[in-house]
């Protein structure tokens, strides 16, 4: 192995421009690697948000050391990319080296956040969505290098479908607060809580009241009840409909989706397994994931397309989670936030699209004029 770092240190470790001619070869060992650490980082985060629900925080808890590991490998494929120049351009670059130095500078912040505040539980806190963000544009700039520089095949369409897979788990991230809160509050009404005494009693010690179903609700559901079918919709919808256009293939938005859905439906009873705390699952973002790719098989002007799109993500996207609680487990909601649903995702699906389409309708006029 050290002899393999070695020659692949010799070959290719020199100072290079971003865009410089790549070999497919060691284009395909670069964004591999990056698939790695991305599958440490969701393993390791998917573990920690059951172990918060558990156990009081703990900097060097296992799910945070295996998430350590796969930031390490990012973090080096950046450096390495930056110093090289291989494998990415100015843009694909320049969105990695953000997203790490986001990501990094959080880690502190999140530190000393829990260091002030405690257990800070939430999702939803501004430490985490600093990482949230640095995540995102980091993966941003592996999408853009995977596009950019990937050898054609299956190979190149399986990793856009794993990259997109990642950033969806990364935006619904926050949203796992409530799916978990919701089972953990069923788990101290069935008399049989998954927290331990220690959690317990500092969610308690934080509100200043004894434990009990009280203190419960409070560390496990304490979000407004719009915020999960609000930013769940809206986020996953914009994340899959770029997704669907980036992988360019017939139910590419399914396929992601699906894939996040069928993860957490595996990750959960493994966890359950280990005795940590289990959640409820979104199993209707795959039905969002239907929703957007029957709207990109008719083609229809892009007003028309945003607003059906977005009324039936937002039909299916709360059907769903009403069936959910009526029959599975979901997460309590304000139903009356599907007017809002609707309307923002539409405004941010035009918008997006008339952004996309601007080049399009510059070059036709253009061309126009001088005809």
């Amino acid at each position: 192995m050290i002899q393999g770092v070695r020659q692949f240190r010799d070959q290719y470790w020199e100072r290079g421009a971003p865009g410089r001619e790549t070999p497919a070869a060691l284009t395909r060992q670069l964004y591999r690697l990056w698939l790695a650490g991305l599958v440490l980082k969701l393993i390791g985060s998917s573990w920690d948000v059951s172990w918060h629900f558990k156990w009081l925080r703990d900097d060097l808890a296992p799910p945070h050391l295996i998430n350590t590991v796969g930031t390490v490998i990012v973090v080096g494929l950046t450096l390495f990319h930056t110093f090289t120049g291989y494998g990415v351009d100015k843009l694909t670059v320049r969105l990695m080296q953000a997203g790490c130095g986001i990501f990094l500078v959080a880690l502190p912040i999140d530190v000393i956040n829990h260091r002030i505040n405690g257990l800070d539980i939430t999702s939803w806190s501004g430490s985490h969505a600093l990482l949230y963000l640095g995540t995102a544009v980091m993966l941003a700039g592996a999408i853009r290098g995977w596009t950019k520089y990937f050898p054609e095949g299956n190979a190149r369409t399986f990793g856009l479908v794993a990259l997109w897979f990642f950033f969806l788990e990364n935006v619904w991230f926050p949203n796992q607060h409530q799916e978990y809160g919701v089972r953990a509050l069923q788990a101290w009404d069935n008399g049989r809580p998954e927290a331990e005494p220690i959690l317990l009693q500092f969610a308690a010690d934080q509100l200043g009241v004894p434990i009990g179903r009280e203190a419960v609700v409070h560390f496990a559901l304490p979000i407004a009840d719009w915020v999960y079918p609000v930013w769940g919709l809206v986020a996953a919808a914009i994340v899959l409909v770029i997704a669907r256009r980036t992988i360019d293939k017939p139910w590419a938005a399914t396929a992601v989706a699906g894939g996040y859905v069928a993860y957490r439906c595996l990750i959960w009873p493994l966890l359950a397994g280990i005795d940590f705390p289990k959640s409820a699952v979104p199993l209707f973002l795959i039905l969002v994931g239907l929703a957007i790719d029957a709207a990109h098989v008719v083609k229809m002007p892009t007003p028309a397309a945003a607003v059906l799109g977005s009324a039936a993500v937002t039909t299916v996207g709360y059907v769903g989670i009403w069936f959910q609680q009526e029959f599975l487990w979901g997460p309590p909601i304000s139903f009356s936030s599907a007017a809002v649903t609707a309307v923002l995702l539409a405004v941010l699906w035009t918008f997006g699209d008339l952004i996309i389409h601007r080049p399009e309708a510059q070059l036709l006029a253009s061309r126009l004029k001088l005809s």
